[in-house]
């Protein structure tokens, strides 16, 4: 069997995932033991985690989170006030299923930005899309979206 042709045919409808495992795997002399369901489940699978990587770093990249939070990363004993059950029901993302809003506020200093990182983190995981925004950008005077929020003609 020729690979190079088969190699070229793989990168050529976007399965640039598959192509690198299955070079990997012509290389690797082990795996000449491997079944063809085996070989095929296994090229499958890297093509698949290949584009999952792929659009979670895009997704990441345009959500532009401040902090490299992970919602596994929470330390629950710390000074913060935070309930563990709310912030795992937060975890859950049911709320944005549900279209509701989340505002995290606090002291400073107690990691209101690290939390709401590791919930967008989270989120972007879930494939779906985020975008982080402070709240003095949002109520700027020059924000694109003043106008859209009815909350400004109460708030002064």
């Amino acid at each position: 069997m020729l690979i190079h042709p088969t190699l070229d045919q793989m990168h050529q409808l976007g399965l640039a995932g598959m192509a690198r495992a299955f070079a990997e795997l012509e290389a690797n002399p082990q795996s000449a033991d491997l079944s063809h369901a085996e070989w095929l489940g296994l090229l499958l699978d890297r093509e698949v985690t290949e584009r999952y990587e792929r659009r979670l770093r895009a997704r990441l990249r345009y959500a532009r989170l401040r902090h490299q939070a992970s919602v596994e990363d929470v330390d629950y004993r710390a000074a913060r006030g935070l309930d563990r059950s709310l912030f795992q029901a937060m975890i859950a993302g049911h709320w944005i299923e549900d279209a509701q809003n989340l505002i995290i506020e606090g002291p400073a200093g107690v990691g209101k930005s690290w939390l709401a990182c590791a919930l967008g983190h989270k989120a972007c995981r879930d494939n779906r899309s985020v975008l982080y925004q402070r709240i003095p950008w949002m109520f700027s005077p020059t924000s694109p979206i003043r106008p859209c929020i009815p909350l400004f003609s109460q708030i002064k």
